[in-house]
């Protein structure tokens, strides 16, 4: 379960067509730059942006998986905040939602504190990881050539959870900064799914 290999994909490319073909799936992100690449592809009602919430987005995208198992879901985030929730994956794994999908977004960095290297830029295989928990497919990605792929086997049903190890530039891009009301984002989910307000 590891490897070596820097990566090469652009960020903002790779997640403008992610989102392209996301054909209704509800989207979480992960903390800062991936919810940033996500918010300046375009902002809309079925994103759910976490703030604050470091290792929150893979185990958030379950929880949304399982009460609304006939929507797909999408958790967009990075190698650092999964890392800080390895022990997600197992979760994941063991609750079996043929409706999850989690993209991280593997700069091999900690983005947000510094760029200091992660356990990815050290080896650690997070795509060998979630394969060997039980995941439907995992793999890793390093290409946009790759990411297209992607998209098309996106649109295909799973039989469990699936995780992509996207490899980007290590690079920090400007900020696209959504809403960061927490509660005005949970409402707009909320509405966006036809629940009334709380």
């Amino acid at each position: 379960m590891v490897t070596d290999m820097a990566g090469t994909i652009d960020r903002r490319a790779a997640v403008a067509r992610l989102l392209e073909a996301r054909n209704g799936a509800l989207v979480v992100t992960g903390l800062g730059s991936p919810t940033y690449d996500v918010h300046a592809h375009g902002d809309s009602d079925d994103n759910y942006y976490l703030w604050g919430a470091m290792g929150g987005a893979a185990l958030t995208g379950l929880g949304l998986a399982q009460a609304q198992p006939d929507r797909r879901v999408m958790v967009i985030t990075g190698d650092g905040e999964m890392l800080m929730a390895f022990g997600a994956l197992a979760t994941i794994s063991v609750a079996g939602p043929s409706n999850l999908d989690i993209i991280v977004l593997d700069n091999q960095h900690y983005g947000e504190t510094g760029m200091q290297e992660s356990h990815t830029g050290r080896g650690i295989d997070l795509a060998a990881v979630a394969g060997a928990a039980g995941f439907d497919d995992a793999r890793t990605i390093t290409t946009l050539d790759g990411v297209d792929t992607l998209c098309m086997d996106l649109s295909k049903p799973a039989n469990g959870p699936r995780l992509y190890l996207l490899k980007i530039e290590a690079r920090n891009l400007p900020r696209s900064l959504p809403p960061r009301d927490a509660t005005f984002i949970k409402t707009r989910m909320r509405a966006h799914l036809g629940f009334q307000p709380c």
